[in-house]
Formats: C-alpha cells, structure tokens, sequence
C-alpha cells in the first residue's frame, strides 16, 4: 500500500525529459529574431509577456478548450478555428507546425494574426495581463538580446 501510494506521487512530480518549455530569454531571443520586436507597434516585452501567460513559454503547448469549442497550439495558444489547417487556415499552416520549438511557423502565423483589426487584442490573456501592464520591461531582465 506504502509502495504505491509513494509510487503514485513519484508519478506526479517527475517531468518528462522531452520537456520542451523554453527560458524567459530564450523565447524572447528567437522572438527578436523572428522580428517580431516592434511589429506593429508592439514591444517584444508584449509579445515575451502573451507567450507567458498563453503557453509558460512551452512551445509544445496543446490546450483543448471544451466550452468555446477550440484548439490552442504552441507557444502563442494559436487558435485551430481560424489559423491552422483543422480550421479556416488562414495562417496557411498545419496545426502541428505551431509546435516547434524553433518558433519559425508560429512567428509567421503571430504575426498574420496581430495585422487583423484587433491587433494583440486577438488574445484575451494579452489584453488581460499584458495590455495595461506597468511592469513589461520586467520581462527583458537580464536577458542578453
């Protein structure tokens, strides 16, 4: 009973090794890169702070979202009801795509969505966490850009 009980936690606390959460300065790195920095007007702290509170900068990220009837990908939490191909694919990418770590497809796909007229605001948990915030600049700390 000790052995399973101890067992079943064990179970609980182990990560997998194919973990693919990224550090806070690597995501913004690769994001600088992919130009996003500036993009439309926006900081790469936005963007550093939307991959945060999408995804904890795990670019493997798949949330399935039951009531709204929807699939989040990736690093961004991109949406598969307009932006990937189990949708309208207007990103003109496959959902699986959205999942690499490298962030090549995701950026390009970010950046079609914050052309649209709701800039950033197509992400609820931008608008909620990020939009207003008086603290962005704290998610460049330390990073070496």
């Amino acid at each position: 009973m000790k052995a399973s009980v101890v067992l079943a936690l064990l179970g609980y606390l182990m990560v997998p090794s194919g973990a693919a959460v990224l550090g806070r300065c690597v995501v913004a790195k690769r994001l600088q890169e992919g130009g996003l920095s500036g993009y439309e007007g926006y900081s790469l702290e936005n963007w550093v702070c939307l991959a945060y509170f999408e995804s904890k900068f795990n670019p493997e990220a798949v949330y399935e979202n039951v009531r709204d009837a929807y699939v989040g990908f990736g690093l961004f939490q991109i949406r598969n009801t307009n932006w990937c191909d189990n949708g309208k694919n207007l990103c003109h990418v496959s959902c699986s795509d959205l999942l690499n770590p490298n962030l090549k497809k995701t950026i390009e796909c970010a950046k079609k969505i914050v052309k649209g007229k709701e800039g950033m605001g197509a992400w609820p948990a931008w608008t909620l966490n990020c939009q207003y915030s008086d603290t962005l600049e704290r998610w460049l700390d330390g990073c070496k850009l």
